[in-house]
């Protein structure tokens, strides 16, 4: 194990645990990650943190859900000790923007949703070559491959290797009764909101962002990698 400390985010039980064996650990918040080259983050919400905060350490996940290949708390002290020779997974980070401003970076996903109880929009899909299509739905995700086994999945989304730039978009309870879902780049992909009947509200990685107007467009595009440490107890990713 290298000598230089060890961040973690997310546990400060976990930070504990590590420095009762000896480990030197500088700990930080999803908001404020410390700036170290190895990380360990415990949970989605530092995962998201730390892989967005444009440090790129060497991230170490510990309960982190389907996404990418985290460990359990029980075995965090055996997979810090072999990060050192851990194999690297890289997963796309993006950036959001809308009505020209950059409002988040995501690892997980980004949803527009009806705000309003009972409401449905209708969206717009597009890349810079095609118009992917159109429907009428409470809403629509688009997920990276580290987020493709999370909620894109419970609304009939593959789920997708970290390997290579593709998202996964799906409508949220679309109005048609056989609705597509796609895999598409998540270069300069696109998402409008074609009808002014309902509120639509926009999150990134979960967090509220604010709300999309009709005519107003989400651009989803690469701004970076995350680095996951995979090792002996890492779990599989499609478990």
């Amino acid at each position: 194990m290298s000598d230089s400390a060890l961040g973690v985010v997310g546990d400060e039980a976990v930070a504990d645990r590590l420095r009762d064996v000896g480990v030197s650990v500088v700990t930080g918040s999803p908001a404020d990650p410390p700036s170290t080259d190895r990380v360990v983050a415990v949970g989605q919400t530092a995962v998201s943190g730390v892989g967005t905060s444009g440090h790129d350490p060497l991230l170490l996940p510990v309960a982190a859900g389907r996404g990418v290949r985290s460990v359990t708390r029980d075995a965090v002290l055996a997979a810090v000790r072999a990060m050192d020779d851990a194999q690297v997974e890289r997963h796309p980070v993006v950036s959001v923007t809308t009505a020209g401003d950059t409002v988040g970076k995501a690892v997980w996903d980004v949803t527009a949703v009806t705000a309003d109880a009972a409401r449905i929009s209708e969206y717009a899909v597009a890349t810079p070559t095609d118009s992917v299509g159109q429907f009428r739905a409470d809403g629509v995700t688009i997920a990276t491959p580290a987020g493709s086994p999370e909620y894109a999945r419970r609304v009939g989304g593959p789920v997708l290797g970290p390997e290579g730039a593709v998202g996964v978009t799906a409508p949220i309870a679309p109005f048609a009764t056989n609705p597509d879902h796609w895999v598409l780049p998540l270069d300069d992909l696109t998402v409008s909101v074609e009808r002014d009947e309902a509120t639509v509200a926009l999150y990134v990685d979960g967090v509220d962002e604010g709300t999309v107007a009709c005519g107003q467009t989400i651009s989803i595009s690469r701004t970076g990698t995350m680095r996951v440490a995979v090792v002996t107890e890492s779990r599989s990713r499609f478990a």
